[in-house]
């Protein structure tokens, strides 16, 4: 028996590992250090911490660590495999992702691969080495569970391990128990506009399981605060103000582009005559476009539920041409095609590892960190709020921050106090003297920069293109 690399074939193998070159980043994002750092406080502790311990500002006061299985993954990856780990392991999660959403998008294998290529288009700007990777992977794979549920519906019961698993990695597994609900309400109103029996044994059982996975929820160390803490992610006003992926997409940058390319694809698939939705696809296609226009985070969401739509609808294109024969010459180029892609991918992902250095030094005060370690500040430290989980990762616990990314943590007051210090409005000094600060890291063309150094007392410390250091010898 020979085996021949057909046409098929080395599409699928060029798709996906061009894929997994390409979702391969640096590890840059400014929360996955205290992301980190939380990882080795629960393998040196053997518990989940409840309260902050790396700020000062909310030292002591009540923390969800919902993340707490991933931070510890990615600790442990990262103790054990270093960056290139985190690096590789993260392109994998993404690119599973990505497959998952390829077996939904219909049995033509070109326009799946092309759909999926514009789904990774449109998801780009939240790719990372972060946990909310590993959300939009168990999301791709919970909407391939309830997909293929129709035909066959013992594969909800998987939804009851995944939900365990999901709880206890990420606030995300919401969206689970939501898609759930929405393909069951689908599902039922399907029924009722048919004239059909709602009581049906598929019904029963997808109603069941979602009764179980609510009944799962509460195995986590946060137990049942995490019924509540989605809904008070969602609605938390620090989050929406402050953080650039809860505010709507901007339209009129280029990295959203995608995603408006395919909003109006939806629309153009779906007013086709003779392939009208479904109600539980126009559901959840209402749902997830709405979630989307509010929040740069849902983007994903919405690209997994409208790809697969339009793919299915534009057919099999191109038209598959079938051979009894085998062309030799057709192997050898798949081959080579093939081969390349690898060697692409192979030095993609060595490019990545071993820019992880300079990358880390573009983004974070690496230069000015290591000063700190030497010189370790007197008082308390005001830092830049994307430097906050850096700070941690090279100085907890000697140096506890004034912010970092945990939004939900801090609040909108502090996140005002924050605010009026940087750019260095007029309670800056009462701000300062309240938390008797005596030590500030921000970049050096900040405004609270600017002021420091026609304030009394405060001096330079260590300065570069990068950060400043400025300090006070007592509480101003």
């Amino acid at each position: 028996m020979t085996f021949s690399l057909t046409t098929k074939h080395t599409f699928f193998a060029v798709l996906f590992l061009g894929l997994f070159a390409m979702t391969a980043r640096n590890v840059i994002d400014p929360d996955v250090w205290w992301h980190l750092k939380t990882g080795e406080y629960i393998a040196q502790h053997k518990a989940v911490p409840h309260t902050d311990p790396f700020s000062y500002t909310r030292a002591g006061q009540p923390w969800v660590a919902h993340e707490w299985l991933t931070e510890l993954g990615m600790y442990e990856l990262q103790r054990t495999a270093g960056f290139p780990g985190l690096i590789l392991i993260f392109a994998v999660i993404l690119t599973a992702a990505f497959f998952s959403l390829y077996l939904r998008c219909g049995p033509a294998p070109y326009m799946a691969g092309v759909a999926t290529l514009c789904a990774a288009w449109a998801t780009a700007p939240i790719w990372g080495v972060r946990p909310q990777v590993v959300s939009l992977l168990l999301t791709s794979l919970w909407l391939l569970i309830l997909e293929r549920s129709e035909r066959h519906p013992y594969l909800l019961w998987w939804t009851l391990p995944l939900t365990l698993l999901w709880v206890n990695l990420h606030a995300g597994f919401a969206l689970g128990l939501v898609l759930s609900a929405l393909f069951l309400a689908g599902d039922l109103l399907e029924k009722r506009l048919n004239s059909l029996p709602t009581h049906n044994p598929h019904t029963r059982t997808a109603a069941l399981i979602l009764f179980l996975d609510l009944l799962i929820v509460p195995l986590n160390p946060n137990g049942l605060r995490m019924f509540s803490y989605p809904i008070e992610t969602l609605r938390s006003t620090a989050m929406q103000s402050y953080i650039a992926e809860w505010a709507s997409p901007n339209f009129h940058r280029a990295e959203y582009l995608p995603f408006l390319f395919i909003i109006l694809a939806t629309f153009a698939a779906v007013a086709r005559p003779h392939n009208r939705p479904r109600p539980r696809e126009l559901i959840l296609l209402l749902v997830s476009l709405y979630s989307s226009l509010v929040s740069i985070r849902m983007i994903p969401l919405f690209v997994l539920i409208a790809i697969p739509l339009i793919a299915k609808r534009l057919g099999n294109w191109p038209r598959s041409q079938h051979s009894s024969q085998r062309s030799p010459t057709g192997s050898l180029f798949n081959a080579a095609m093939l081969l390349a892609m690898a060697v692409f991918a192979t030095l993609r992902i060595a490019q990545v590892i071993q820019q992880q250095p300079a990358a880390e030094a573009r983004q974070f005060p690496t230069s000015a960190v290591a000063f700190l370690q030497s010189h370790p500040p007197a008082g308390s430290i005001f830092n830049h709020y994307d430097w906050g989980g850096y700070l941690i990762w090279k100085l907890y616990p000697s140096t506890p921050v004034f912010i970092d990314g945990r939004a939900d943590l801090y609040g909108q007051p502090l996140f005002h106090d924050f605010a009026d210090t940087y750019q260095f409005r007029t309670p800056w000094q009462q701000i300062i003297q309240r938390w008797r600060i005596q030590t500030v890291i921000v970049p050096p063309d900040s405004a609270l920069a600017t002021g420091l150094q026609d304030a009394s007392g405060w001096t330079i410390s260590y300065q570069d293109n990068q950060s400043i250091i400025l300090t006070h010898p007592n509480v101003p």
